[in-house]
């Protein structure tokens, strides 16, 4: 078997014939995520905490269990029945080296990784690696996981060292591996000034090519791979390498401006939105890959009776954005395969030793909208609405729209700020006691809550996929 690399617009066989990457993103897994699995603030806060609780031990017992339970041989079986032939795998730089002991590599990080690439090989599943959280948080948001608001990636040039060093690591340990599709370098950067990103991508570049020209490189887009607007003709230093948007539309989520009908305005707003990200690469006949996207889904828990009538709306959504993608015969990778029921094309049973614990705890941060992804504000609006008021009043308007404006409006910078980092961060220690005095016994059926035998599917999601996948392969 040959690598796959990129040809044009396309990504191509050994043999010139083009492949058409269709899946989903392993989220919350090497890189967890607060509103996939249930807790408050970042990964590296709750780590922490659950240390501090039970004991380093027990700690580390739990999240190894946990990222062995989360993706077993029965879900790349599964991931593989419903016609679909790519994983994008993120991962957290921490598996890799500790902050206290730098350019050290972990050899452990490399254990669940190698299990999973192994896994989906064997089912012919194809992978793409994504370092998903870099040191100083390359992104201004969670699952950066540097707990602020504030991408010091940019900032500092020894952090950028520091991934440049690690994906020479990795490159020297999967450069032989013909079921990696390629590498996907650094997720959704927010660089303010536009440049430091194309800095960072040439290091990066001439770092991986050095000790592996095979792989094909798929670089994001600047403010959430959104913007390849300042790149200039920098592709042209570049040899097969593909260009990653996310497409998130607005009408997926709970904040919608409207109930979504595909009327003509809508779906011209669908197809806009997309090529805007794409008009880049489309100017100059580069490929495009779209990592990301998706729409979320309403729960009985949460939204009762609404939540059948919400969730054929956002099938709507997923299926006229779909409808877009293969007349562009695009590769995607929706987001995401597992959660606790929000998004996943699986996810953890209400029934299961973590949700059940977690219930409660569950329905506080529901209330409190302490997670940014999707969040329903409704309940707590009044109490953050006073600050919004004030600097309307107070500050300029000129000066309300800080970067990464538009993607932030000024709703969602408070939020971001109020609710997810300060609100947030009051509430790890809470979700960490959970765990007191749990044996080792307990806490493996507590982290084998995420395993698939324990897992619910979402039908309608997963039929549209496949369907979808088939309609594509058709073409080929």
């Amino acid at each position: 078997m040959a690598y796959l690399k990129v040809s044009g617009t396309k990504i191509v066989d050994q043999n010139g014939k083009e492949v058409i990457l269709r899946g989903a993103g392993l989220g919350g897994w090497m890189n967890m995520e607060n509103f996939i699995s249930g807790y408050p603030g970042c990964e590296f806060q709750i780590r922490a905490a659950l240390a501090d609780v039970v004991g380093k031990e027990k700690s580390e017992f739990f999240f190894d269990k946990f990222l062995e339970y989360f993706f077993t041989d029965a879900d790349a079986a599964f991931f593989k029945s419903l016609g679909l032939n790519c994983i994008r795998l993120p991962f957290n730089y921490r598996h890799f080296e500790d902050d206290m002991n730098p350019r050290v590599l972990k050899p452990e990080g490399f254990k669940h990784l190698d299990r999973v690439i192994e896994l989906c090989a064997k089912h012919g599943i194809y992978t793409i690696l994504d370092l998903h959280t870099a040191p100083g948080g390359q992104n201004t948001d969670w699952h950066a996981d540097a707990g602020t608001h504030i991408a010091n990636f940019w900032n500092h040039k020894d952090f950028q060292d520091r991934i440049v060093w690690l994906w020479e690591e990795l490159a020297k340990h999967y450069v032989n591996n013909t079921w990696i599709a390629g590498y996907n370098p650094l997720n959704e950067p927010t660089d303010p000034y536009q440049t430091r990103i194309i800095d960072v991508y040439d290091r990066l570049y001439e770092t991986i090519r050095k000790i592996d020209p095979h792989h094909a490189l798929f670089f994001d887009g600047n403010t959430f791979a959104s913007d390849f607007s300042k790149f200039g003709d920098v592709h042209k230093n570049w040899e097969n390498v593909a260009y990653s948007i996310h497409d998130y539309s607005v009408f997926g989520f709970p904040a919608a401006p409207e109930p979504y009908t595909s009327t003509e305005t809508q779906l011209h707003r669908l197809r806009r939105s997309y090529e805007k990200k794409r008009q880049w690469m489309d100017e100059r006949g580069l490929c495009v890959w779209n990592g990301e996207w998706g729409p979320v889904y309403a729960r009985k828990e949460y939204e009762g009776e609404k939540t059948d009538a919400i969730n054929e709306e956002r099938y709507r959504v997923l299926k006229d954005q779909l409808s877009i993608y293969n007349k562009d015969r695009l590769s995607w990778s929706i987001w995401l395969y597992k959660d606790i029921g929000f998004q996943g094309m699986v996810y953890v049973s209400r029934e299961t030793p973590y949700m059940t614990l977690f219930k409660d705890f569950l329905a506080k941060k529901h209330r409190l909208a302490i997670d940014a992804w999707g969040a329903d504000d409704s309940q707590v609006r009044d109490v953050y609405q006073p600050l919004v008021d004030l600097i309307k009043r107070e500050v300029k308007p000129e000066h309300q729209n800080l970067y990464p404006a538009p993607v932030w409006k000024l709703t969602d910078r408070i939020g971001r700020l109020a609710r997810n980092i300060l609100v947030s961060e009051f509430l790890v220690r809470e979700w960490a006691e959970h765990f007191a005095g749990k044996s080792e016994q307990e806490l493996d059926e507590i982290a084998k809550s995420f395993h698939f035998e324990s897992c619910l599917h979402r039908d309608g999601l997963n039929k549209i996929l496949t369907d979808n996948a088939t309609l594509v392969a058709q073409g080929d």
